[in-house]
């Protein structure tokens, strides 16, 4: 069973919806980005009330760059593992990418070229973070507009090895899937049918929209029909431990963010959150 199994429908936790997020009579679990927490290791007021009333936070790391050449910074992980401890969290989740090289920040979750010596960078790293957690590791695939030329593995063949060799978890984002196939031509199905589903942790879901040819990962839009149906699909092979929806900007009215909510739900089979009426 997995850390999250029977959350159903959760929400990421900003400080500008906190209002909103504190009414959803039936939220059992949050995501709150890890570098938010402060250093001393204290919740802010409005999530300490979520965690009273058994809201499961899980701290979702940004800035690590697991994927980097260099080996991850251990105060940086020394922070991540106090927000978890301050939270009770029941595992903690950061990206398979890079966010710096050589002292200068990207300020950017970029891509890794799919190599041999990626995946043994993202193993080291993911070695020396998890030796200081506590807790269970679940690592998220990013949306990339772009490849590496000369890549040696899928994407699929990527994410297994390094999930295999690291023992971790996988957050699978349904809608960075939609848009890396999409940007490759590629279908989204197939590329979901070739994910290690039966390691999943939760699913992440966001907005984002076509720009120029490209599908851009925004998480300020609403969430695309064509990533629900993909969220549908999903749940059709193998009903994922629980699904949130994420949200960082551009906040729209509260009406909007029950219905995108109660669309997860919808989509899902889960139980709305929003207090809706099943459907």
């Amino acid at each position: 069973m997995t850390p999250l199994a029977g959350r159903g429908i959760g929400i990421g936790w900003r400080p500008e919806i906190s209002g909103f997020v504190a009414e959803l009579p039936g939220l059992r679990f949050v995501e709150v980005v890890a570098e938010s927490l402060p250093h001393s290791g204290e919740p802010p007021e409005a999530l300490a009330k979520l965690l009273a009333a058994g809201v499961a936070v899980v701290p979702h790391g940004v800035k690590l760059s697991l994927g980097g050449a260099e080996p991850v910074d251990p105060h940086r992980v020394e922070h991540l593992a106090a927000a978890a401890r301050a939270v009770g969290a029941p595992l903690v989740s950061e990206h398979i990418a890079y966010v710096r090289a050589g002292g200068v920040e990207a300020g950017h979750l970029l891509p890794l070229p799919r190599s041999r010596e990626a995946v043994d960078a993202v193993v080291a790293n993911v070695a020396r973070t998890t030796a200081e957690l506590g807790v269970p590791l679940a690592l998220e695939p990013i949306a990339a507009l772009f490849d590496w030329p000369d890549d040696e593995l899928t994407e699929a063949a990527f994410l297994t090895e390094i999930l295999e060799r690291t023992d971790a978890l996988l957050l699978l984002d349904i809608a960075n899937v939609y848009a890396n196939a999409l940007n490759r031509g590629e279908d989204p199905v197939d590329l979901l049918t070739r994910l290690p589903l039966e390691r999943m942790a939760y699913v992440h879901v966001a907005g984002g929209r076509l720009h120029e040819g490209r599908y851009h990962d925004t998480h300020t839009d609403p969430v695309p029909g064509e990533v629900l149906e993909l969220l549908g699909e999903l749940c059709a092979r193998q009903r994922p431990p629980a699904v949130l929806l994420e949200r960082d900007g551009h906040y729209p009215p509260a009406a909007a963010l029950r219905a995108e909510l109660d669309a997860l739900s919808a989509a899902t089979g889960y139980p709305a959150i929003t207090g809706a009426p099943a459907r």
